[in-house]
């Protein structure tokens, strides 16, 4: 539901080693016969995971409303396309229900002060970014229970963890995503499941590339002072970051390494969080 894609257009470049998931971890197929669901993955994070888990030796249900972009990443990383409105709870309740491992990622955003913000987009909000996980992990639970092992990874935002200005609804989306994670960590932990969030701060997509003017507007500065006075004056390292490095997060934490960490937040942030 409303999946990022990956843009190079207008936004700083990652410095440093190549942005391929396929390499390290992903390059031992450590997760040959494991079954990932990885929803908003016809794009943007959800994609770079689709393709990371796969590398690893996944197969991907690739789930998204887009039904061609979906298709194309199924089709390019040996995986199902799964096309779903994360909005409906009948199409959320249709989904697989054998996934070992599931990346919650899908979301969407709106910019607006609380007294501006359209109550229907609150809502829809909310029931693509905290009910579906919670139908999705209804669902899947059982599977990963009966096998004594399993993986959730939500992937949330910095905004899970601090507050935004004009972001009402999406910080308390991504607020109750964690609680929902430390939630199922609690009662996963006694059947080999381990649950935590990714918290990046912004990703290198067009998700953040559509809030330039929405951003501007409610700060009242030039589009072009976006990127310095509001994307980047929180961080320490000045640069956003790759879907590549939250997808490479996501695959450590289905690691055996990993498997005493449970109902944390990563926090890729670039500092965010130090202040």
């Amino acid at each position: 539901m409303d999946s990022t894609k990956s843009s190079d257009e207008g936004l700083p470049q990652r410095s440093g080693p190549g942005d391929s998931t396929a390499s390290g971890l992903a390059s031992t197929r450590f997760l040959t016969g494991r079954k990932v669901l990885v929803t908003g993955a016809a794009s943007g994070i959800g994609r770079a995971c689709a393709e990371g888990f796969a590398a690893a030796g996944a197969e991907v249900y690739v789930v998204d409303r887009a039904a061609k972009s979906a298709k194309e990443v199924a089709e390019s990383t040996g995986g199902i396309a799964v096309v779903a409105d994360l909005s409906e709870a009948d199409a959320v309740d249709a989904l697989p229900d054998d996934a070992d491992i599931v990346v919650n990622n899908a979301g969407l955003q709106h910019i607006a002060p609380v007294h501006e913000f359209p109550p229907e987009r609150f809502a829809l909000i909310q029931r693509v970014m905290v009910e579906a996980p919670f139908r999705i992990l209804r669902r899947t639970l059982p599977h990963m229970y009966a096998q004594a092992w399993g993986r959730v990874v939500n992937i949330s935002s910095v905004h899970g963890l601090r507050a935004s200005a004009y972001k009402s609804a999406y910080v308390t989306a991504k607020h109750a995503l964690e609680g929902l994670s430390k939630v199922v960590a609690l009662e996963g932990a006694a059947h080999g499941v381990t649950s935590n969030c990714i918290s990046p701060g912004y990703v290198r997509t067009p998700l953040v590339e559509e809030q330039i003017a929405n951003q501007a507007l409610a700060h009242g500065i030039p589009a072009a002072d976006v990127m310095d006075q509001v994307f980047l004056e929180r961080t320490a390292i000045k640069r956003l970051i790759e879907p590549s490095e939250v997808a490479e997060a996501a695959l450590w934490l289905c690691t055996e390494r990993s498997g005493y960490i449970t109902g944390g937040s990563i926090p890729l942030d670039g500092g965010w969080t130090a202040r």
